[in-house]
């Protein structure tokens, strides 16, 4: 009895007890904390936990008068709210290492079809979550502090506290990092059949809308910053279309592709 040929789209990996999946899942989370340690240790050495929050801090003092500071309410806030930035740091510097660990984990699991969808998902997600992060930070926080400090009143003496600044600037990353997932999303739900490139395109009105729900609450109150989420979240809204007609034609399963021509 001869042996079916084997199928263009097969499973490139042999299946394993679940036990050796543990210890694989085990290596990788290993492997990743190594990554994450070892960035870690750099950053500590150069520039160092203190000069990571002076960095982190430049938006904010460039608008508040020349010679102002920031204060320290807690007695060990000035050395644990620097280390904090220190780890988070080095979290989202080999977030890309992370991510690595967790496709090789998962890619001999998949179909070759499979592979040419989350790959370049998986890319895609990490270069839009930085690219969100910097828009935040580079513009974004330059023209919204400057716009919150001249409402303050002239009998207010604006010295924020560290800590506090350090949780308005993560959920800022996090909204803005996450609003540039747009494309991400739009794709996955298209290519999983939720929603079709047409009801994508009627979509369009509603979208507005709920991102400027979102823009609202997410961002300071004032118009920059709201403005400044919308319509980037409106643009990658596009983009995602766009991505979506194009991941869907190059990442069909063989079946699929193959009864395409008689639908």
């Amino acid at each position: 009895m001869s042996t079916p040929p084997p199928s263009s789209d097969e499973l490139e990996g042999s299946e394993q007890p679940f036990v050796s999946h543990l210890i694989e899942l085990r290596d990788r989370l290993i492997k990743a904390l190594y990554g994450v340690a070892a960035i870690a240790i750099a950053l500590a050495l150069y520039p160092g936990p203190r000069h990571l929050y002076d960095l982190l801090a430049q938006p904010l003092l460039h608008a508040m008068p020349a010679g102002s500071k920031m204060i320290a309410v807690g007695v060990v806030t000035p050395f644990l709210i620097p280390i904090k930035v220190l780890v988070l740091a080095a979290l989202g510097v080999a977030l890309p290492w992370v991510l690595y660990q967790v496709w090789a984990f998962v890619a001999p699991g998949l179909y070759k079809h499979e592979k040419r969808l989350v790959m370049p998902l998986v890319v895609s997600s990490t270069l839009l979550f930085y690219a969100g992060v910097a828009f935040c930070y580079f513009f974004v926080f330059g023209k919204a502090f400057p716009a919150i400090q001249s409402m303050a009143p002239e009998s207010v003496a604006v010295t924020p506290d560290i800590e506090a600044y350090l949780d308005f600037v993560l959920t800022m990353f996090l909204a803005f990092g996450l609003a540039f997932e747009v494309p991400v999303v739009v794709v996955i739900l298209a290519r999983l059949g939720v929603v079709t490139v047409e009801q994508l395109r009627s979509f369009r009105r509603y979208f507005w809308v709920a991102a400027a729900a979102v823009a609202g609450l997410a961002t300071p109150p004032d118009a920059v910053s709201m403005m400044a989420l919308l319509f980037p979240m409106g643009l990658l809204y596009e983009v995602g279309i766009v991505a979506a007609q194009v991941f869907i034609k190059h990442t069909r399963a063989p079946e699929e592709a193959e009864d395409r021509p008689a639908a």
